[in-house]
């Protein structure tokens, strides 16, 4: 396939229909799955992402994303090389300093120093080496026989160069417009030349916004709110409007999405990610790799902090359908 297409998948099922869900994505042809690893759900991902991985043959499949906050470096290493274990080369594992998770539990998020400090100790870990918590070593008795890859989930720039200073890559929110791609790039290099790493080894995982129907109506997102008092471009994080600068395109934090004209919406959501029929997210995407070189995505439904754990049933049949034929033609 041209573009290697993941998507996110929420706990909005029982588990038992979620796995079937699972399933489906994979007969649907997407190279992978992530699921949202939010506590205050009442159900846990990594125990989804292990019956996921016993119940599928291909699929890779990962949480998106993990804290270092409300769960230990010690126990995500653990749990990482556990769904490694049962899906050997088709897992990771995507950190970030915290959002629902942290937020439902009342704790504030990561600094980007605890969470560098979380990185190296999660990595050495996962490679068989020694790491230190507060002054005792630890390391894991069982642990990946090959390489997990261990990725920031980066929105911003300032994570995205801690990406590439400390992990294997980034999965990041970033649009799909070249200019805004190169901005973002730049950044992770930074980081990486930093560390004396090559950039050209870090793995990118593009979040990708996309929401199928009627091109007019689906462009309606950004003129929206995502939960009272933050504006939809406004979440996961400001940093969208930071990118969105690099296309001429320059809102000013807490807008009032009404303020946006129907033209300006297009443009954003043309630049962020896929808003439209199957058939125009399909050439978008193939656009996207021709322009700025984007070689995996991660499909991000759009959706209100209302509608957070519904599932993308849309999008799923869209991509068996029309996306996915059409990037294998």
């Amino acid at each position: 396939m041209t573009v290697a297409v993941d998507i996110r998948v929420p706990m909005g099922l029982p588990l038992p229909a979620l796995i079937d869900f699972i399933r489906g994505c994979e007969q649907a042809g997407f190279h992978g799955v992530g699921l949202h690893d939010h506590h205050h759900i009442g159900r846990d991902c990594y125990v989804v992402l292990g019956i996921a991985a016993a119940s599928t043959s291909r699929l890779s499949l990962y949480p998106v994303t993990s804290n270092t906050v409300t769960r230990h470096p010690l126990v995500l290493a653990a749990l990482a090389n556990s769904l490694a274990e049962f899906a050997p080369r088709r897992t990771c594992i995507t950190l970030g300093p915290g959002f629902l998770s942290v937020e439902a539990a009342g704790e504030s998020r990561a600094t980007i120093d605890d969470l560098r400090r979380a990185v190296r100790a999660i990595r050495a870990l996962l490679a068989g080496e020694t790491a230190e918590f507060k002054g005792v070593p630890v390391r894991l008795r069982n642990h990946p026989s090959g390489k997990l890859p261990v990725l920031l989930t980066a929105s911003g720039p300032r994570l995205l160069e801690l990406a590439g200073e400390v992990a294997d890559g980034a999965v990041m929110l970033v649009g799909l417009d070249p200019q805004m791609v190169a901005a973002a790039r730049r950044h992770l290099a930074a980081g990486a030349e930093r560390a004396g790493r090559n950039p050209k080894d870090l793995l990118e995982i593009f979040i990708t916004p996309i929401a199928v129907g009627d091109r007019a109506v689906m462009c309606q997102w950004p003129r929206q709110w995502f939960r009272p008092g933050q504006p939809w471009l406004e979440y996961p994080s400001r940093s969208n409007l930071h990118w969105l600068r690099y296309a001429g395109i320059d809102l000013p934090p807490g807008h009032n999405p009404a303020s946006i004209s129907e033209a300006q919406a297009e443009a954003i959501c043309d630049r962020l990610g896929l808003f439209g029929p199957a058939e125009y997210c399909a050439e978008r995407l193939l656009r996207a790799q021709e322009e700025a070189g984007v070689e995996r995505v991660f499909l991000f439904p759009a959706h209100t902090a209302a509608t957070s754990y519904e599932l993308p049933w849309a999008e799923v049949e869209a991509f068996r359908r029309v996306i996915g034929p059409r990037l294998r033609a």
